[in-house]
């Protein structure tokens, strides 16, 4: 048995890429995107066809409504590949702004039932800012199911929890890139791996905490840079993973074993925490990490955003 196959006994294992022509070869059941995936796919020659038609029947429409039509033409695409669920993000533009998430988040979904695709199959991809929490706990009570991306800290899980989130996708990779960013010549890599990742440990302890206090909002582990740190995480609810680390994990034979479990986090001595708005943006502020990659990765997302307004402006 290969890795993913091991893998797939205790994790649901998600396709982290806007490219579903490559989904077919590693059976996940779900897929993620987001516009920089999003904007990757558009400029691959097989995908430039699907850009085109979109942008030509919609021509007539504002750039922010051919945008999503667009998001949502790459994720009717995207089902047809997975059994499961494929998430689309809302633009990172509206992270501070509750209203205007709501109802972009409406409009995306609106757009998914007109291809007539069922809401259980969709996740609204949030930033998970105090205002994008506040827009997920209310799309939650509307029927709308989401996942708060761009994830750092401990805070952000447990406010999450807090509003019901369907799914939070805690990012692995960059936090291990910042600290060893941090660390600069004194970075131990092997001292730091496995188990020991810093990212690894910070959806360690989500895990652990949601276990054991029955919060139902699940957890997948997003942005890995190695297989360590995948193999780390065996257990956890849910992993989205590139093509090219599923490739990985399918080439490989070598042992993989369980390392999260939630009967022994069920009994862990683990205190309660609740957060409103002052409490969380403090404890956020105390995180460098977290403060920094978060608004480093709307940012990101933003500036993905713009460019592909541009292809569709040039289509």
């Amino acid at each position: 048995m290969n890795q993913l196959d091991a893998l797939k006994q205790f994790t649901t294992v998600v396709a982290d890429t806007g490219d579903f022509m490559q989904l077919a070869q590693f059976q996940p059941r779900d897929a993620t995107t987001n516009p920089s995936l999003i904007l990757k796919a558009v400029q691959k020659a097989d995908y430039a066809p699907l850009l085109a038609q979109t942008v030509e029947r919609h021509r007539h429409r504002a750039m922010d409504d051919i945008v999503d039509r667009l998001l949502v033409r790459f994720g009717v695409e995207i089902l047809q590949h997975v059994p499961g669920r494929v998430s689309t993000e809302v633009d990172a533009r509206l992270s501070f702004d509750t209203a205007a998430t709501v109802a972009r988040a409406e409009r995306i979904m609106t757009l998914y039932q007109a291809e007539g695709v069922e809401r259980d199959r969709i996740l609204i991809k949030i930033a998970a800012t105090w205002e994008g929490i506040q827009a997920a706990a209310e799309l939650q009570q509307r029927g709308i199911r989401t996942n708060l991306t761009l994830l750092f800290s401990f805070c952000q899980a447990v406010a999450c929890g807090q509003a019901r989130v369907q799914l939070i996708s805690p990012f692995v990779g960059r936090i291990y890139d910042w600290y060893k960013k941090s660390a600069g010549s004194a970075w131990d890599e092997a001292a730091s791996a496995g188990a020991n990742d810093p990212g690894v440990r910070s959806v360690r302890q989500i895990y652990q905490y949601y276990k054991r206090h029955g919060i139902s909002t699940e957890v997948m582990g997003a942005s890995f840079r190695n297989l360590g740190q995948i193999v780390a995480l065996a257990g956890c609810d849910l992993l989205t993973i590139s093509p090219e680390l599923l490739a990985q994990l399918a080439s490989s034979d070598a042992p993989l074993a369980r390392a999260l479990d939630p009967v022994s986090a069920k009994g862990m001595d683990i205190s309660e925490v609740r957060y409103v708005e002052s409490s969380f943006r403090y404890a956020l502020n105390e995180d460098a990490m977290a403060t920094e990659k978060l608004a480093e990765g709307i940012r990101a997302f933003a500036v993905d955003a713009v460019k592909l307004e541009a292809l569709i402006k040039a289509a």
